[in-house]
């Protein structure tokens, strides 16, 4: 790849000639100079060039920038499985397990792997039981050796922990239910 690099600033120095020439408009900008590296770096598949000649210096890039996406996404509501296919014998289950009003799940906003505590040796965020409001961590999410923590995002007290310490979680998985106050 170095070669090929060496060989490319040779073709566009000598075809360009910008090292080699200096005239009266040295500091003006050379819109034709910048077509023609714009065409070479095109030609050569290159996606940056800095050239420097005289008191002029010229840095060229080509091409999106690459960015990392914001993994802090909304939050969706997640139907249940149940809901969606009911089975033959779901009339009676559905009597057992009614939907309450008040309560309310805590989401987890991305892939990843779930954790109760800051660190294995602290106590957990929250435990059922604990009382919440919008603004309370209530567990770290980590994705790409990145530890988001969770917010609670309502008010309530902690009902069910959904799931274990160290367990893989997906987008909109239910970590927690929250009866809300």
């Amino acid at each position: 790849m170095g070669r090929r690099w060496a060989l490319t600033v040779q073709d566009l120095e000598s075809r360009s000639s910008m090292a080699a020439e200096k005239s009266e408009h040295a500091s003006s900008f050379d819109l034709d100079k910048f077509r023609e590296l714009v065409e070479l770096m095109e030609k050569h598949d290159l996606s940056s060039v800095s050239l420097k000649g005289g008191d002029q210096h010229w840095r060229v890039k080509r091409g999106a920038e690459q960015v990392m996406p914001n993994f802090a996404l909304p939050q969706m509501p997640v139907a249940a499985p149940a809901a969606m296919a009911p089975a033959a014998g779901a009339a009676p289950a559905a009597e057992a397990a009614p939907v309450d009003a008040n309560l309310a799940s805590i989401t987890s906003p991305t892939v990843g792997t779930f954790y109760e505590s800051p660190s294995p040796d602290d106590p957990p965020f929250v435990k059922v039981g604990s009382k919440v409001s919008p603004d309370s961590p209530v567990c770290l999410v980590e994705a790409m050796k990145v530890f988001n923590q969770i917010q609670a995002e309502v008010s309530g007290t902690i009902t069910e922990i959904l799931v274990k310490n160290g367990d893989a979680v997906d987008f909109g998985q239910p970590l927690f239910k929250v009866k809300l106050s």
